[in-house]
Formats: C-alpha cells, sequence, structure tokens
C-alpha cells in the first residue's frame, strides 16, 4: 500500500485502559536523567537481579525518546516489555507501542475485545475477573493518518494483522511516531499507536473498571468510581 499521508494532531484527551495491578518501576519514576539509566541499572542488577526484570528491555527506547518522574511507568513499560508472543495489530511485537483512543469508549471496546479473547484462550471461570485504570493524556504530534480508509481494507482486518504489522514496522523504522486510525472494536472512534514514549507523554491516572466475564465474552464492566453498572454488546 501507498504511504499514508501526516497530519498534525491534537487531542486535549487521550484515553488508555491498563490493568491495575502493574505496579510502578522505580527506575521511570526517578528524577535521574534517563540517559544515565543505562548505567544504574546495571549497577543496581548487580545486586537485584529482579530489577532489570521489572525495567524489560530499556535498550528498544532511545536516550532521547525516554521519560521520567511521577507517572512515567505508565509511558515507559509498553516500550520496555515486549515479546514476539504478544502481537498487536501495529506491532509484531519486537517492539513497543502505546495504543490510546480519543473517547473512553474507544478504550473500553478495545481492551474488552482483546480481555476476552485471553479468558477463552485460558478457559477462566465467569465472574468479576479483572480490575482495570484508565489513564488520561494529551496528543499532539504530527502522525500517518489511515483514519480515512474504509473499514473493509485489509490493514482492519478484525483478525489477520499481517498488513498493519508491516506497514507499521515500516513506518517506525523510518522514525515515525505512530498512526492515527479508526477503532475496529468502535468504529464511531478513533485510535493512535503511538511508537515512541516521548510522543505518549506521562499520562495521569482516571476512572477505575471492573470486567465481568460470562464465560463467551466481557459482557458486563463496572465503573468502580462511580458503582455504575452497564452491559456491553460489542
Amino acid at each position: 500500500m501507498e504511504e499514508p499521508s501526516v497530519a498534525n494532531v491534537k487531542w486535549t484527551k487521550t484515553h488508555r485502559i491498563i490493568r491495575s495491578r502493574f505496579p510502578p518501576i522505580d527506575l521511570f519514576e526517578d528524577i535521574a536523567d534517563p540517559a544515565d539509566w543505562d548505567a544504574i541499572l546495571s549497577a543496581e542488577s548487580k545486586t537485584n537481579p529482579r530489577i532489570a526484570e521489572s525495567v524489560g528491555m530499556l535498550d528498544l527506547v532511545p536516550h532521547d525518546r525516554r521519560v521520567a518522574g511521577d507517572g512515567a511507568s505508565w509511558a515507559m513499560a509498553p516500550f520496555t516489555h515486549t515479546s514476539t508472543d504478544r502481537p498487536s495489530r501495529f506491532t509484531d511485537g519486537s517492539f513497543g507501542v502505546y495504543y490510546a483512543g480519543d473517547c473512553i469508549e474507544v478504550a473500553l471496546f478495545e481492551t474488552m475485545h482483546h480481555h476476552g479473547k485471553f479468558m477463552a484462550a485460558t478457559s477462566e471461570e465467569p465472574g468479576w475477573v479483572s480490575d482495570f485504570r484508565e489513564l488520561i493524556g494529551t496528543l499532539n504530534a504530527d502522525f500517518h493518518d489511515i483514519s480515512d480508509l474504509p473499514q473493509s481494507d485489509p490493514i482492519y482486518d478484525p483478525n489477520d494483522y499481517s498488513v498493519s504489522q508491516t506497514m507499521a514496522g515500516t513506518l517506525r523504522a523510518q522514525n515515525s511516531n505512530g498512526i492515527i486510525y479508526r477503532s475496529v472494536r468502535y468504529p464511531d472512534g478513533q485510535a493512535a499507536a503511538i511508537f515512541w514514549p516521548d510522543i505518549a507523554g506521562i499520562p495521569n491516572q482516571g476512572q477505575h473498571f471492573s470486567y465481568y466475564w460470562d464465560g463467551n465474552a466481557v459482557s458486563k464492566v463496572k465503573n468502580l468510581t462511580t458503582g455504575d453498572v452497564f452491559s456491553v454488546v460489542e
């Protein structure tokens, strides 16, 4: 396919949903210069090998693309904890992507779908199974924009990510900031696949949610902030 056009994207809010169980990573939250992290990690790993495990693959993020300070773990972790066993629409797992939506519905529907696939694969019993937190950020950068492509385009295939992964790998190698696209699970909204932590920025914590797994899908969501419960129809 042709290389997508580039557009300046300004979202006053981005919405991302992650599991609540992930703890902050001390190295990223520290005030130390990100350029010194490699040396600090090397020294501390000699006395506590688990530190390296918590930080992940730091060398995947160039020094000038790193972010530090309170909340930086949420921006850095998607880029240092990657695996080819966990590919997604815009990465084969060899590099990280920070996914976020332009509205909370995008973040919810995307994560409910993928969490449901995980629950089905592991044959989990029905119940209120997992708690999640919302991360709220902003976006102001140039992105490759494919949001005008029709939903029938192969890049939006609901199950086969080969076309989208190939395109994303090529663009990232050219130092693209990321891709703006129409959400596959919530087509009324847009999503961003962000390739670098400094573009994602450090988000703030928003609402908390719990997902109900009925044995076939995530069919209910509870807003733990308000106590509201609503049913989900994909």
